[in-house]
């Protein structure tokens, strides 16, 4: 991801392999949206956007 700094402006999302339309969870700072993603019961259904850029969320996380 590109844009690293906490307060960089974020989407994120979830998609769902049964349904092509992805919903907004959060618009707003990195670092809120890094907070709500760990609470998200399917991690692996998230994804995050800058303007620059799409991530994984769990492209994000430590093994």
């Amino acid at each position: 991801m590109r844009t690293t700094f906490g307060s960089a402006s974020v989407r994120l999302y979830r998609l769902d392999d049964g349904d092509p339309v992805a919903e907004t969870l959060f618009y707003g700072p990195l670092s809120e949206a890094l907070t709500r993603a760990a609470t998200y019961p399917d991690p692996a259904a998230l994804w995050l956007a800058t303007d620059n850029d799409v991530v994984a969320y769990t492209d994000l996380l430590d093994d």
